[in-house]
C-alpha cells in the first residue's frame, strides 16, 4: 500500500480529522530509522544498506513480521533513541491529519533487555511535548506487556509505569501471542486501581473466549481486534448494550490471515450489528500501511457515510477530555458535510 497518506486518497479520507488508538511505536518504525539506528548503535546480523533493509522490510509472513519487530526494539537503546522514533511516528501520524492518538508501547520488550523505564518515558515524552507543539497532535500512552511471556512479565511493566510512567499515560495493556487471561486478573485490577484504563488485545485469533476472558476478568474498557466477537451472538449483543470500543485494523488481519480476503473481512458487519468500531492501523509500516489506507480500504467496504461513523467513533472511544472530543466531533461533523457524507 502506499506509505505517502496524501497521494490519490478521496478528498474525504484527506480531510477527515481523525483519531488513532491502536497503533504500536515499535511497529510505527520506518526501515529509514531502523537503519540510522542500527548504525548509530553498530547492531549486527541486520542488511548493510537502506535498500537492502527496505527490501527486507516488505511483508512476508507472520515469523518474518515477529524478525523485523525483534530487530526494531533491539536498536533502542537510550532516550534519544525513543525520543527520535516517538518523533517520527507523531509526524507520520500529522501528516494524515491524525489530531489525536493512544500509541501502544512495548515496555516489557525494552525492561527484558536492560533498558531502564525511566529512558524510555523520557525519550517518548520529549518527543510528545515536541509535537504538540510542532505539530498540533495530542499523544497518550498505552505500555503493554506480552500475554505469552507470564505473570512475572506482567508485574514488572507494571511496577515500571506506576513507578515511572507520566501522566501521559491512559492505560495498561497485554499483547503478544493471544493466551488464557485469567492469570493477569490481579494485575490489571491493581492497574486499574490506580487509574489506568484496561485496553487489552482480545479475539483477533484466538475466538471469543478471549474476549470474553477480557471483559470480565481485566474489565477491559475497550477491545484490540477482537473481530472474533463475531462469532458468538451474545457477545456481540454484550458489546452494543454496554457500547464497549472494539479497535479494529483490517490491513493487519489481512498480512496476518486471520482474514483472508479484505472482501471477507467483517468491518460491515461490525458496524450493521451496531458495535462501536473504531480504525487503526495497528503495525503500519512493518504491514505496509498507514492510518489513511485503512480509511480508505474502509471507505471501499462501507462507503462515504460509514467512514464518518468510524471517525465519529474514534473519538467517542478516546480518553480525550470531554470539551476536545466535542470539538473534534463537530469538526468531523462539518468535513462530512462539506462532501456530502453527513
Amino acid at each position: 500500500m502506499d506509505q505517502n497518506p496524501t497521494s490519490d486518497l478521496r478528498p474525504l479520507v484527506r480531510d477527515l480529522p481523525k483519531v488513532e488508538l491502536h497503533v504500536h511505536l515499535e511497529g510505527s518504525m520506518p526501515a529509514e530509522t531502523l537503519f540510522e539506528l542500527a548504525t548509530r548503535h553498530r547492531v549486527a546480523d541486520l542488511p548493510g544498506t537502506l535498500e537492502e533493509l527496505r527490501e527486507w522490510y516488505v511483508f512476508t509472513d507472520f515469523p518474518h513480521f515477529v524478525e523485523v519487530y525483534l530487530a526494531s526494539v533491539r536498536t533502542l537503546l537510550d532516550e534519544a533513541d525513543f525520543a527520535l522514533l516517538a518523533s517520527v511516528v507523531a509526524e507520520r501520524l500529522a501528516a494524515q491529519n491524525v489530531r489525536y492518538a493512544e500509541v501502544h508501547v512495548s515496555l516489557y520488550a525494552h525492561l527484558m533487555r536492560g533498558v531502564p523505564a525511566k529512558v524510555v518515558f523520557d525519550g517518548i515524552e520529549h518527543a510528545r511535548v515536541r509535537a504538540e507543539r510542532e505539530h498540533g497532535i495530542q499523544l497518550r500512552w498505552i505500555p503493554d506487556f506480552p500475554a505469552d511471556f507470564g505473570v512475572e512479565a506482567a508485574e514488572s511493566t507494571l511496577d515500571a509505569v506506576l513507578r515511572e510512567g507520566p501522566s501521559s499515560v491512559v492505560g495498561f495493556g497485554v499483547g503478544g501471542v493471544e493466551s488464557p487471561l485469567a492469570p493477569y486478573a490481579e494485575v490489571f485490577a491493581r492497574a486499574r486501581a490506580a487509574g489506568l484504563a484496561s485496553l487489552p488485545h482480545a479475539g483477533e485469533q484466538a475466538g471469543p473466549e478471549r474476549v470474553r476472558e477480557a471483559l470480565d476478568l481485566l474489565g477491559a474498557e475497550r477491545i484490540g481486534h477482537g473481530i472474533d466477537s463475531m462469532k458468538d451472538q451474545a457477545l456481540v449483543e454484550r458489546l452494543v448494550d454496554a457500547q464497549i470500543p472494539v479497535d479494529v485494523s483490517p490491513t493487519s488481519n489481512i498480512r496476518t490471515r486471520v482474514v483472508e480476503r479484505i472482501e471477507e473481512h467483517p468491518l460491515p458487519a461490525m458496524l450493521d450489528a451496531g458495535l462501536l468500531v473504531t480504525l487503526n492501523s495497528d503495525d503500519p509500516t512493518l504491514f505496509g500501511s498507514d492510518l489513511s489506507g485503512e480509511y480508505g480500504i474502509a471507505h471501499d467496504l462501507v462507503g462515504a457515510q460509514g467512514l464518518v461513523r468510524l471517525a465519529r467513533n474514534g473519538v467517542h472511544a478516546s480518553y480525550l477530555g470531554a470539551a476536545r472530543r466535542h470539538a473534534l466531533l463537530a469538526e468531523i461533523d462539518a468535513v462530512a458535510e462539506g462532501h456530502g457524507a453527513a
